[in-house]
């Protein structure tokens, strides 16, 4: 019972007191009981998510003399993490990163629809001067976009101190360590007269 106690409390977020008279009402089954959780309004579904969305830190980096600066915002589940050493280096490192590479998205889900289509028409018409047939065009494709995405998404782009590995890779490294969900939230670079 106790293992069905905690499971409950981690998954719905509701009290101790409120999951031990849902299981009783619920006759011990787990779904009822969050069916009757649901009813009286003691569920907080999403309390995770919601902690993972206000904690973390807002990164700034300045490099060249005042001339590209960049701002950005790293969240994790809770605040100790955040205040912890390696949490601001990683976002230290980030923000010298996005300083040097100069990335447009933070992930290829972040990148619009209609961009993919203009850089595919752009390939395409580029591969057809080529005089290619149509699957090793499709290839090319394939290629030119995934570079592309390696190019502006941050997670996709070498790391700089280490062009070994990507960007996505040196943050799983770090939240190895944190043993934390970190996530990106977003970033802007500035430029001096640009």
């Amino acid at each position: 019972m106790n293992d069905v106690l905690k499971e409950l409390r981690e998954t719905t977020g509701a009290g101790l007191m409120d999951i031990k008279e849902a299981l009783t009402e619920a006759g011990g089954d787990k779904e009822k009981a969050i069916e009757i959780l649901r009813k009286k309004g003691s569920l907080k579904l999403g309390k995770k998510s919601d902690r993972v969305a206000k904690e973390g830190i807002i990164e700034s980096y300045i490099h060249g003399g005042g001339r590209i600066g960049v701002l950005l915002e790293i969240n994790c589940e809770t605040d100790f993490v955040a205040r912890t050493e390696d949490f601001k280096n990683l976002a230290k490192e980030l923000a010298l990163h996005i300083a040097a590479a100069n990335p447009l998205y933070v992930n290829v889900s972040d990148v619009p629809a209609e961009v993919i289509e203009k850089e595919k028409e752009i390939y395409k018409e580029q591969a057809k001067a080529s005089g290619k047939p149509e699957e090793v065009i499709n290839k090319m494709l394939d290629g030119k976009i995934q570079k592309y995405y390696e190019e502006t998404c941050l997670l996709e782009q070498p790391y700089v101190k280490n062009p070994d590995i990507k960007v996505k890779e040196f943050v799983s490294n770090e939240v190895a360590k944190m043993g934390e969900n970190v996530v990106i939230r977003r970033f802007a670079r500035f430029i001096l007269g640009a």
